[in-house]
């Protein structure tokens, strides 16, 4: 079975595209390129630049990678992502960059990133997402809620205990989509940890690559162990993978295992490839989702108070919050022929990046797009999920556990407050929110004192 990695466009350096451009290239200290550039949130105002002076605007990149083209508006964006006939996800994958073979290292991990079902064109694509639906049916995800549902009551007690002032994300938004995914793959109690320890080392991994410096002087062993992390990590997959071969469970993990293509069994680089995915991709758009609306609703009171007032609205909310946090920044695609988007010409096999962030703010769809307004008609219509065949297939399962997680924060703690406290990680490809800081029960607030009252007898 041919492999995505062994025939992937690798970078040339191209920093110029072969036709001219129609939009300029506008000047900016914000490289989109480089995790660097992230460690603010999302560019809002580069964004509507682009909207407005460069829709799709080519964007160069560091010595040794080649340019792409930033696609910024939202019918731009899902005219791109409709059209997966020419705009590939498969022939360059989904990296900003793919650098020449000698330089994968950790070969295995460099590879994994491609041999997977997020980097696949048809039909391959979608006979892995068929084989693997009954985990994101509704029917399934509606089974699935009661223990998540649990889960967030046992991390809010948690987060009672450290209170007042706590790290949101250290405490519940690493926490709750970790335990959503190890429930659905059927990772074993005692296996979980190691899945925590795996996905810390290649977070800093991005980090390394984009400030080595930083990394050495908070983790000096990081560039010794990150190697044998990452080995033991594969390790682990095919190991587990290998069992539910052998000996196959009602869990995610057995699906992968014994799913095919083309009427042949997933060769190992691919179960690697799974494996590093549903580890890694698998809890993001969750995970800072959670913490991004509880920004939210510290900035944007009027909305808390109706979502306090009305907890049906709970729905809405969130799905406001997706249009507004945009957890995924980027998708690439590459060009399989020349094509022709909003005017410009785009060449064969030059790279086409669709920013979310700018999609989900363009005023031509969501009427004063920096206001968070869960009434809008258009509440559902965001792209936080991408669009089309590519749409992330647990986006049921994200929605659920953002829903639960809201229900019982807000119930219990309605005064909950971001202090102010913040850190985004050099991330190019997702919002990731690292730290925040929340107060419980609001700003200066310290736990209610609870006052124990005696029956009074009566004679």
């Amino acid at each position: 079975m041919k492999l995505i990695s062994d025939d992937i466009l690798v970078d040339d350096s191209t920093q110029m595209p072969q036709n001219e451009m129609i939009y300029p290239m506008l000047e900016t200290d914000f490289q989109l390129w480089n995790p660097n550039s992230w460690t603010r949130g999302h560019p809002y105002e580069l964004y509507a630049r682009m909207r407005n002076e460069a829709p799709v605007m080519w964007s160069q990149m560091r010595k040794g990678a080649s340019g792409f083209w930033s696609v910024a508006r939202y019918h731009d964006i899902k005219e791109v992502e409709l059209n997966p006939q020419v705009f590939s996800s498969q022939r360059g994958g989904i990296n900003l960059a793919v650098p020449p073979r000698e330089h994968w290292r950790p070969e295995i991990l460099v590879r994994a990133s491609m041999d997977n079902l997020i980097s696949m064109d048809e039909p391959q694509h979608m006979q892995m997402r068929i084989q693997q639906k009954d985990f994101f049916i509704p029917a399934y995800v509606k089974k699935l809620r009661e223990s998540v549902s649990d889960k967030v009551e046992d991390l809010l007690d948690d987060l009672e205990a450290k209170g007042p002032v706590v790290d949101f994300v250290k405490i519940f938004s690493n926490q709750l989509p970790l335990f959503t995914l190890c429930e659905m793959l059927g990772v074993d109690e005692e296996d979980r940890q190691k899945i925590v320890h795996w996905m810390h080392y290649l977070e800093m991994a991005s980090q390394f690559l984009s400030n080595p410096l930083r990394t050495f002087l908070g983790e000096p062993l990081f560039p010794l162990r990150f190697k044998k992390v990452v080995e033991e990590m594969f390790a682990y997959g095919a190991e587990v993978m290998a069992d539910r071969r052998a000996n196959p469970r009602e869990d995610l993990l057995t699906v992968i295992a014994h799913s095919k293509l083309e009427d042949e069994n997933l060769p190992q680089e691919y179960l690697d490839g799974s494996w590093l995915l549903i580890i890694f991709a698998g809890n993001d758009t969750t995970r800072n989702s959670l913490s991004g609306t509880i920004k939210l609703m510290t900035e944007w009171t009027d909305q808390r108070a109706m979502v306090l007032d009305d907890p049906s609205l709970i729905p809405r909310m969130s799905e406001e919050a997706l249009r507004m946090v945009s957890p995924v920044k980027h998708m690439r695609r590459t060009a399989l022929e020349d094509i022709e988007l909003n005017g410009q010409r785009i060449a064969k096999d030059e790279k086409v990046v669709m920013w979310y962030g700018g999609g989900n703010r363009d005023p031509e769809v969501f009427e004063n797009p920096d206001v968070f307004d869960l009434t809008r008609d258009n509440v559902d219509k965001h792209i936080a999920f991408g669009h089309g065949v590519h749409k992330c297939l647990g986006s049921r399962v994200a929605q659920m556990q953002l829903r639960v997680a809201y229900e019982q924060i807000f119930a219990r703690f309605p005064n909950i407050e971001f202090t102010g406290d913040i850190k985004y990680g050099p991330n190019a490809l997702v919002h990731a929110i690292s730290k925040l800081k929340v107060n419980l029960y609001g700003k200066g607030n310290s736990r209610p004192t609870q006052v124990q009252v005696k029956a009074v007898e009566t004679a």
